[in-house]
């Protein structure tokens, strides 16, 4: 694999399963030294399975855990990869939760919990990871979005607003950080082959509803996200910033569904 990110250090949240751990190792594959984060035991064994994955094929990584709704645990993530690796030139957001709740029946604790991880969470990585990249001349965050971040989703009003928050987010760091070197986008996934889908996966019914939703006609695969954000990562997306990159097989051209998505 082309080694586009050779030299350069990345942490991703999130880097246990899914399009995260994709992500990470996709990272790695292309030269990058990765922090892979993890949140608890409970999926600690998955980001250390990836660095594994890696690290046995000559790769450079290692396992992080913390909270990214945690303003200390953010701190010391960021600063974890800096004295491992030296330095830190890309930040992916990528750590997110849901939880279908009608509105009415939404707690305040449902809603501040999906807040503090999907955008609490990269406002603090990105302030940190900011500091330590401004420092040293640039570098890139990429925020991993959803397509409902344009594409409103009943039942998950939570979810939504932290996605369309985000893609303020990217455009307004992007904007305040360029003359700094440092370049913000996101990626946008649709309906993803990953853990969190495992009920519409496993539903031949459910799996195929959201496929007729998709104008290419599938569902997509954590590596296909990954090598977008790998593109966005390099040197080869040098004049692209405040932009958010669809990788959803034409689902967000369909806007008002209730079918869900990544």
């Amino acid at each position: 694999m082309e080694q586009r990110l050779e030299g350069k250090v990345a942490l991703v949240t999130g880097a246990s399963s899914g399009i995260g751990r994709s992500i990470a190792v996709r990272l790695c594959r292309e030269g990058a030294a990765v922090g892979m984060n993890h949140l608890s035991d409970t999926d600690k064994g998955g980001a250390e399975e990836a660095v594994r994955e890696v690290t046995d094929s000559g790769g450079r990584a290692v396992a992080i855990r913390g909270d990214v709704s945690k303003e200390d645990d953010a701190k010391r993530m960021v600063w974890e990869v800096v004295e491992e690796f030296g330095r830190i030139d890309v930040l992916v957001n990528n750590a997110g939760i849901e939880n279908e709740r009608p509105f009415l029946e939404m707690a305040l604790e449902d809603w501040e919990k999906v807040l503090s991880v999907n955008l609490t969470g990269a406002f603090l990585m990105s302030r940190e990871a900011l500091r330590v990249m401004t420092g040293h001349g640039g570098g890139t965050v990429i925020n991993v979005s959803s397509v409902h971040e344009r594409i409103p989703w009943p039942n998950f009003a939570h979810y939504a607003a932290t996605k369309g928050g985000l893609k303020m987010l990217t455009e307004t760091l992007a904007l305040e950080f360029a003359k700094r070197g440092v370049r913000v986008n996101a990626v946008a996934p649709g309906a993803i082959a990953t853990p969190i889908n495992k009920e519409k996966l496993d539903d031949p019914a459910k799996r195929a509803e959201v496929e007729k939703l998709v104008p290419w006609g599938r569902w997509g695969e954590p590596e296909e996200v990954a090598a977008c954000v790998a593109f966005l990562a390099s040197d080869e997306a040098s004049y692209v910033t405040g932009a958010t990159l669809f990788v959803d097989g034409g689902m967000a051209l369909y806007p008002g569904f209730e079918a869900g998505g990544g």
